[in-house]
């Protein structure tokens, strides 16, 4: 994934790192007989559903708000806009967040504790390599704007 100049220059699509874990969790759980919340396939579902379909809400919502201020997704490519309404005037990375959720639904959906307990890892390789990018490149190219964004509004939640 090549990272334009007027960019947060993440290399690598942050959805993937959720995948990765997601279904690295996953196989793990298989190859050593370690698959089970020690609770029913319905509770899980009932649990992990709502999170998915929370999350997958929240992704659309930040997508759709990008979108109709022609704006880039993508921490590779240059933003134009701060976008400070709909699910950004409450987090500040409803992308992420939202991408969390739907990894923690379909962690305890499949009923994968390994898998979930690889969640605060993959947050904090987030944090780190992506959101920390993101808000440099931010606080360069809007200066006060973003800084004011960043004083009101939280980075999760």
């Amino acid at each position: 994934m090549a990272t334009e100049p007027d960019s947060a220059g993440v290399g690598f699509p942050p959805p993937f790192v959720y995948l990765g874990a997601l279904l690295l969790g996953l196989a793990a759980e298989r190859s050593v007989n370690l698959h089970s919340f020690g609770i029913g396939w319905r509770l899980l579902a009932a649990t992990g559903a709502p999170l998915v379909v929370a999350g997958a809400a929240i992704m659309v919502a930040a997508a759709g708000l990008f979108r109709r201020l022609g704006t880039n997704i993508s921490p590779s490519q240059p933003v134009t806009h701060i976008a400070t309404t709909g699910p950004y005037q409450w987090t500040r990375n409803p992308m992420y967040l939202g991408m969390a959720l739907v990894y923690a639904g379909l962690a305890i959906g499949f009923d994968g504790p390994i898998a979930f307990a690889l969640l605060p890892l993959v947050l904090i390789a987030i944090q780190t390599q992506v959101i920390a990018r993101e808000e440099r490149y931010l606080e360069a190219k809007f200066g006060d704007d973003y800084g004011r964004y960043k004083v009101e509004v939280r980075r999760w939640l």
